[in-house]
């Protein structure tokens, strides 16, 4: 299985639906890493970078994943994290979806998506990237 960390980037205090993602992931199987709230995309690489982590899972209800989400793409291609699939979740307007895959962020999940699917998406991304 894949050690996964998820974050909430900015200062967006509401972590419900992240706390579900990871204990879903968890109880999958997944090794979960969950950073706690008003992470900076700094903060997010870093923890990334030290727990050697194969997938970032960012969370965003305050508007800013154009400049959050891209940022800790950014970041982890810096620090050579360049395999590291990065997802969101959160209230993201479907004008930019493709905007934010074009940055890095690999696939977003809306409110309401049922955790199986984001178990099952990992599962089968996951699978296809080579590992560290």
């Amino acid at each position: 299985m894949a050690k996964i960390l998820i974050a909430k980037p900015g200062l967006d205090g509401h972590d419900r639906g992240a706390k579900i993602v990871a204990r879903a992931l968890r109880d999958a199987g997944h090794d979960v890493v969950y950073t706690g709230i008003r992470q900076t995309p700094e903060m997010i690489a870093e923890a990334s970078m030290q727990e050697d982590v194969d997938c970032v899972g960012l969370s965003l209800l305050s508007g800013s994943h154009m400049t959050l989400f891209p940022r800790v793409a950014e970041l982890l291609q810096e620090k050579g994290l360049k395999d590291v699939l990065i997802f969101g979740g959160g209230i993201i307007p479907s004008e930019d979806v493709k905007k934010l895959k074009k940055k890095g962020i690999e696939k977003i999940f809306g409110p309401g998506t049922p955790t199986q699917e984001i178990v099952r998406y990992l599962r089968e991304h996951l699978g296809k990237k080579p590992r560290r």
